[in-house]
């Protein structure tokens, strides 16, 4: 396992560690204050969320080369499926698209999904998960055509009402497999996917697609299910 005690310049700051991805929250940086503050403590890349970026980022794009810093990805798409998506099929796919213009310009390879949870109407999350197949399926070649790759993160069983149907490594490759697209992959979370036993399994049979690795842990007497991580 490699030692990051002295060089983290192969990891890329999440600024959700900051806060930033919630209102109201995060020391209130602006998204150039945090590139130049990660590039004072040695890390080679960062990942926003689309809040801090707005209509900026071809700007931000270029203060992270300048300095020295790469955009690993960008977090994340709207919600596919579930009570809290846009309303309708095609505002989804308008977003969607919105999105992966906003990765490619930033020069981000990677834009990570949540999937949203259960669609209303539906039970279980077998019908959520069809659903969230084929709008990531059709997806998929707008954002080839783009340079962006797909990462599905399957989130913490806790979430699956509003956040995330999607709450296994196993059915975010099922996805993966029926899809089929050479720029789909999965993006892994230790925080949410930690309880798994079939985890071992899933991560080798995933290989080059694991397009994301978040070092995010559960704490034990956890409070808040969203912020409260060590």
């Amino acid at each position: 396992m490699r030692d990051f005690s002295r060089d983290i310049s192969a990891l890329a700051l999440n600024t959700a560690t900051l806060g930033h991805n919630v209102e109201g929250a995060g020391a209130g940086w602006s998204p150039e204050r945090t590139i130049d503050a990660c590039a004072e403590r040695g890390y080679g890349g960062i990942v926003f969320w689309r809040r801090e970026i707005g209509a900026r980022a071809a700007r931000i794009a270029a203060h992270a080369r300048a300095a020295g810093l790469t955009v690993a990805g960008l977090c994340r798409t709207p919600f596919l499926v579930g009570p809290l998506a846009p309303q309708g099929r095609q505002a989804v796919m308008d977003d969607v698209h919105a999105l992966i213009d906003m990765a490619a310009e930033l020069g981000a390879p990677v834009l990570t999904i949540v999937t949203g949870g259960v669609q209303p109407g539906t039970r279980g999350v077998t019908d959520s998960l069809r659903l969230v197949t084929d709008r990531v399926a059709e997806a998929a070649p707008y954002a080839a055509s783009r340079g962006v790759r797909l990462a599905l993160e399957p989130l913490n069983p806790v979430y699956g009402g509003d956040r995330s149907c999607l709450t296994t490594l196993r059915d975010a490759l099922d996805i993966c497999d029926a899809v089929g697209a050479p720029n789909l992959g999965v993006a892994v979370d230790v925080y949410h996917v930690w309880w798994d036993t079939d985890l071992p399994r899933q991560l080798a049979r995933a290989g080059d697609r694991i397009l994301g690795y978040h070092l995010c842990d559960w704490l034990a007497d956890t409070s808040d299910v969203l912020l409260d991580r060590g």
